[in-house]
């Protein structure tokens, strides 16, 4: 375990039954309380592909894809849920355990070729994150990457994201 996993564990709040029974929610807020952690998992994630634009996944990507697109000198780009973007959009929709969604990105966030960057909190089944690469592909961009704060390695979602470089912070 690298010394950046280790400050990541140590500031990710386990919080049990939320939001229904049964699930253990990992709690970002500490660890975006932490000045030191906080920067140093931007300047990780920052480092690790160039790219032209960095898409953050509705809603906790946004507040690591942000700071990672100012340190990057990259242009940021939300995917959201759908029916949140003001102008005309391009929509993926996807199975959840539950049942499906929807996300959207704006139609012209990215110009033919920009080399992109997903980035999320999170990768558990891998729906969202395999949904947004698609979307990306589908507006005309490059992923160059994924990255994650934290991958929950026993719900297999990596399995949903072959052919793309996959980093995560934390594997748990």
């Amino acid at each position: 375990m690298t010394d950046l996993s280790a400050l990541i564990l140590d500031r990710i709040r386990d919080v049990p039954d939320y939001p229904k029974p049964g699930v253990l929610f990992k709690d970002i807020s500490p660890l975006l309380a932490d000045h030191a952690a906080f920067a140093a998992v931007v300047d990780e994630v920052a480092g690790w592909h160039p790219a032209d634009k960095i898409v953050g996944i509705e809603a906790r990507g946004f507040i690591l894809a942000a700071p990672v697109a100012y340190r990057a000198g990259a242009g940021f780009v939300p995917v959201r849920k759908k029916g949140k973007l003001p102008s005309e959009t391009l929509e993926e929709s996807y199975d959840l355990e539950y049942g499906s969604a929807t996300i959207e990105v704006h139609r012209d966030a990215f110009n033919q070729g920009d080399r992109v960057l997903i980035v999320d909190d999170v990768l558990a089944t891998g729906g969202t994150a395999e949904a947004t690469v698609e979307l990306v592909r589908r507006a005309g961009a490059e992923v160059v990457g994924v990255a994650m704060l934290m991958e929950l390695a026993f719900l297999k979602g990596r399995e949903r994201l072959k052919g793309v470089d996959l980093r995560s912070l934390v594997i748990v």
